[in-house]
């Protein structure tokens, strides 16, 4: 396994203030009180999936596991906390010595959830576990949107490449958290060269309108980028005349051109007629790029035109409609102590209406029916039935603080793929509707 395959993880800063201040201040508190030894399990879930969505995506888990590696206070985070009297004196000392050495059991990244699905279950004292809130449901709700985003434009595409290119439609960091979630989710490449570089998502790129307008004519813009990169080079044909556009290219770059790209338009018509103009020219095997604020409808509205890749920008890295997946860290089990034979209390807090949830350690088994296909999520406190007992989800990804899940991003893409071509065939539907499995509690 290439030490690449696993992300650069090399000179992360610490993710310790990644956090809000009610938990130092609970942790203050705690500590004050006795309790914040006290043994206890958080579970992160969601209530609902977004609307009309048929299922989630759990991405971000590894960037989990790197964020809990390296949450821990410097001193000038010490001082900062210090000086702005975040907390008191006790609690900066508890901070400096601060190492998670708990738990941490989840979904495999790349596989799917549902409402209730305990897709992280985090176990230790009181006071290690609830410092991790905000950062786990920051990476979690964000990448596993995208995640689930691209998984649809994967279904909707199928079986066609797909390039995320929206670095220049989101902050500069949650770029590159998006290529790595679309990845997972079907995307095949990535345009931003820093995904690539720490995750070693394979990259593409040529060029843009301005350098066609940078040229005294479009043979002169075309005949640059092929000398420079090749005849199987990329050539954007729309910045004038697509018909004229085309002829130019193929005369420039040969039959052996690689590819066209359009980038506005009527996409349906436009990618018919270039489709047939490069077959008269000879370039049958030139592929077509399509790129121009797709989403996963405007993908599937293009099933039937001539079309090899989609490039997709804004419409993922915003969650295509649903940038955050409403998922939930909650105190779900405690001890009445730190001692490991003092039995865990279910805990839960007791909310009107939708924000209700459930106590105690949970366990989660997906259940198939008589064709091997999905039929319901089933989570349960206690024992696991000896018929699910095959079939269970969560998996140990930290024991002792220690991480022991490490895995390449393509494991989790191939997880994915697997998983939702295990669930009903509705799940693939782009109209609105229910979650395609159940979620029963036992």
């Amino acid at each position: 396994m290439n030490s690449a395959d696993l992300g650069r993880r090399v000179g992360v800063p610490s993710t310790a203030l990644f956090t809000d201040q009610y938990e130092l201040t609970m942790v203050q508190a705690a500590l004050k009180a006795g309790t914040a030894g006290r043994r206890s399990v958080f579970e992160a879930f969601t209530r609902r999936l977004p609307e009309g969505r048929r299922y989630g995506v759990v991405a971000g888990t590894g960037r989990v596991l790197d964020a809990v590696e390296n949450f821990h206070f410097d001193d000038e985070m010490l001082g900062f906390l210090r000086d702005q009297k975040v907390v008191d004196g006790p609690t900066v000392d508890w901070l400096a010595d601060y190492r998670f050495s708990g738990d941490i059991w989840g979904y495999p990244e790349g596989e799917v959830y549902f409402p209730g699905s305990p897709l992280l279950r985090v176990e230790g004292s009181f006071a290690e576990c609830v410092l991790l809130e905000t950062v786990i449901l920051s990476i979690l709700n964000h990448d596993s949107a995208i995640a689930a985003a691209a998984s649809r434009m994967s279904a909707a595409a199928g079986g066609r490449r797909l390039i995320e290119m929206g670095a220049r439609r989101t902050h500069e960091l949650s770029a590159v958290a998006s290529a790595r979630a679309a990845y997972i989710g079907g995307f095949h490449t990535t345009s931003d060269l820093a995904a690539g570089f720490r995750y070693n998502i394979p990259t593409v790129g040529t060029s843009a309108h301005a350098f066609t307008l940078l040229h005294d004519s479009e043979r002169d813009a075309f005949q640059a980028q092929v000398d420079s990169l090749g005849r199987g080079t990329s050539l954007l044909v729309d910045t004038y005349d697509v018909t004229e556009a085309v002829r130019t290219a193929v005369e420039v770059a040969g039959p052996e051109l690689g590819a066209v790209r359009i980038d506005s338009g009527d996409l349906l018509l436009v990618a018919h007629r270039v489709r047939q103009q490069l077959d008269e020219l000879g370039a049958t095997e030139t592929k077509i790029v399509v790129t121009s604020d797709l989403d996963e409808y405007a993908i599937a509205s293009l099933a039937a035109a001539p079309v090899d890749t989609y490039g997709v920008g804004t419409q993922l890295v915003t969650g295509s409609g649903h940038p955050t997946c409403s998922m939930v860290y909650k105190l779900v089990a405690r001890a009445r102590s730190a001692d490991p034979a003092d039995p865990l209390l279910p805990v839960v807090k007791k909310s009107l209406g939708a924000k209700s949830s459930r106590g105690g350690r949970k366990w989660a088994a997906r259940r198939l029916d008589a064709y091997g296909v999905a039929e319901a999520e089933v989570v349960g406190t206690g024992d696991v039935p000896p018929e699910l007992a095959g079939r269970q989800l969560l998996v140990e990804l930290v024991r002792g603080g220690e991480v022991v899940a490490r895995e390449p991003l393509e494991a989790a893409r191939d997880r994915h793929i697997a998983a939702r071509a295990g669930l009903p065939m509705s799940a693939m539907q782009l109209s609105r509707g229910e979650p395609v499995l159940p979620t029963e509690y036992v």
